[in-house]
């Protein structure tokens, strides 16, 4: 399991350079062409340092890639469920549809299948503090009233992210606005929520 090192040990300005050294990196070479010495060069550290810090190019772009997914799609409450929605896919999707964020997922996600300690780290670090962050927003528009009581929320949310992630793996074009409204739509259609 990576765990994040103490602030203490860890130079954020370093820290910085060395996520931006790989985002950049993996802009102009591609994901598969980027070294952890290519890093370190670019970041004007040493190797050493990266991996003090990160076991692999692909625990360096995650890091890289959550960051910026956390700041692209907050989970307002501005007391709509569907424009909330709208806009958090839409912020997903705008990432994903631009270097180095797009190609440096589809990097990660591929290295899943033969890297155990990876795939562990996005549950961790991405996937179920985003997926617990959803639920907790749809619940609160449960409590509105926005959503019936006894609606399978951690099903919604795989019903929301599943086609933007199916389609950003098997690149195909990318969801326009009206394709995300439709999304929304039907997730909550699903759900049962009133007016959809």
């Amino acid at each position: 399991m990576i765990t994040s090192p103490s602030s203490v040990r860890r130079s954020e300005r370093s820290r910085r350079a060395i996520l931006r050294a790989a985002l950049d990196l993996c802009t102009e070479r591609g994901y598969g062409h980027v070294t952890i010495e290519a890093i370190a060069a670019r970041a004007g550290v040493s190797k050493k340092t990266i991996y003090r810090w990160w076991p692999s190019k692909g625990a360096v772009l995650l890091e890289a890639f959550t960051d910026a997914l956390v700041d692209a799609t907050p989970f307002v409450d501005t007391g709509d469920i569907g424009a909330d929605l709208r806009t958090h896919v839409a912020g997903a999707v705008n990432l994903l549809s631009v270097p180095p964020f797009g190609p440096a997922y589809a990097g990660i996600l591929s290295e899943l299948h033969h890297d155990d300690v990876l795939a562990q780290t996005l549950r961790e670090q991405l996937v179920d503090p985003r997926v617990e962050e959803a639920v907790g927003r749809l619940r609160s528009a449960q409590q509105a009233g926005q959503i019936p009581p006894g609606a399978d929320l951690p099903l919604a949310v795989e019903m929301l992210y599943g086609p933007l992630y199916y389609r950003h793996v098997l690149r195909k074009p990318v969801q326009d606005e009206e394709t995300i409204a439709a999304l929304v739509a039907h997730v909550l259609r699903a759900l049962g929520a009133p007016g959809y």
